[in-house]
């Protein structure tokens, strides 16, 4: 009997777990028995230095590389090693490196593997038509794959992993290679997927993005898991306070005092010539909200009010080995 949770209650639920998972290549250990859950309809990191083991688990999740038989990996519910076919059906792998038939045409490349996942002629042509609209590529149809830049070959690529409507996506390095534009275009294609449904799982080295851009992560290095969970919570972690961060346009506001009144606050710190205050809270702090009155109070015109966190540069750094896998 499959242990499917297709049709299970409503509420958040795991979109692959990830238990005990060991491998190795020949001597040398990839994975050390890593778990990990990434839950439905977000969109979830995986960072690690070179030789952590990301691209290992993501190609046996994907179910191209052999399990070992130690640990267990389920997508959906569906265990990979005796349902993979069912999961297959589920997910779609798009490779750090991927080829391309280089001498089709964009429309024609997306349509032979529309026909490979058994769509009909009819259905093949709208679901290409969507995919390029989605990728912001209808206008490059007729163009030749070895004519396109390294950022339309990815999302080209991206089209080609939906084809056949996956509801998980594995993403290997995704935005490697990519100009800025094309990299911040690709992130907000990934935003629109999730808004679709998709459950997105991202091996990236582009820290900055994965900050902004995921719900959760997982932390590898050297095939262990060093941190998974909320990403915000992540940020906040090994910080000795709670704190915010509030910018204002002109120098020299008068609001320090009156931060200092607020119930809560233990510490104004002004930075950058008085144009930045960083304050720090405590448990008994209730409102940021008020921070903003006390501001408009003084005729201060706020440009920016965030929560102070980590950056994910630094707690990726603290958490991971210095030299391991480069």
């Amino acid at each position: 009997m499959s242990e499917n949770t297709d049709t299970a209650e409503k509420g958040p639920r795991a979109a692959m777990e990830v238990k005990n998972l060991f491998h190795s290549f020949k001597k040398k250990m990839a994975l050390r028995g890593i778990s990990f859950s990434v839950m439905e309809n977000s969109i979830h990191g995986f960072v690690g230095p070179n030789g952590a083991g990301k691209t290992t688990t993501l190609k046996i999740a994907a179910t191209i590389l052999k399990p070992q038989g130690i640990g267990t990996v389920k997508i959906f519910g569906y265990n990979i090693e005796k349902e993979y076919t069912e999961v297959r059906k589920r997910i779609s792998f798009m490779p750090d490196y991927f080829s391309m038939y280089r001498h089709m045409t964009v429309y024609e490349y997306l349509d032979f593997f529309a026909a490979a996942y058994g769509l009909e002629i009819n259905e093949r042509d709208k679901v290409i038509g969507d995919l390029l609209a989605l990728t912001d590529m209808d206008g490059r149809k007729g163009d030749l794959l070895r004519s396109l830049s390294r950022g339309m070959q990815q999302r080209v690529s991206l089209a080609r992993s939906l084809v056949h409507d996956p509801t998980l996506l594995l993403l290997d390095e995704p935005a490697s290679g990519l100009d800025p534009r094309a990299r911040i275009e690709l992130m907000e294609i990934l935003r629109e997927l999730r808004k679709m449904g998709k459950t997105i799982f991202i091996s990236s080295h582009i820290l900055s993005e994965l900050a902004d851009l995921c719900d959760s992560v997982t932390i590898l290095d050297a095939g262990t898991v060093k941190y998974s969970g909320d990403m915000r919570n992540l940020l906040r972690q090994g910080q000795n306070y709670a704190g915010y961060r509030i910018t204002f346009k002109e120098k020299n506001i008068p609001v320090a005092e009156d931060f200092r009144k607020i119930n809560g606050v233990t510490e104004v710190i002004p930075e950058n010539d008085c144009l930045e205050y960083r304050i720090v809270v405590d448990g008994n702090f209730t409102s940021p909200n008020e921070l903003l009155n006390a501001s408009i109070r003084n005729g201060a015109e706020v440009l920016a009010f965030k929560e102070d966190l980590k950056h994910l540069n630094q707690v990726f750094l603290d958490l991971t080995t210095p030299g391991v896998g480069n």
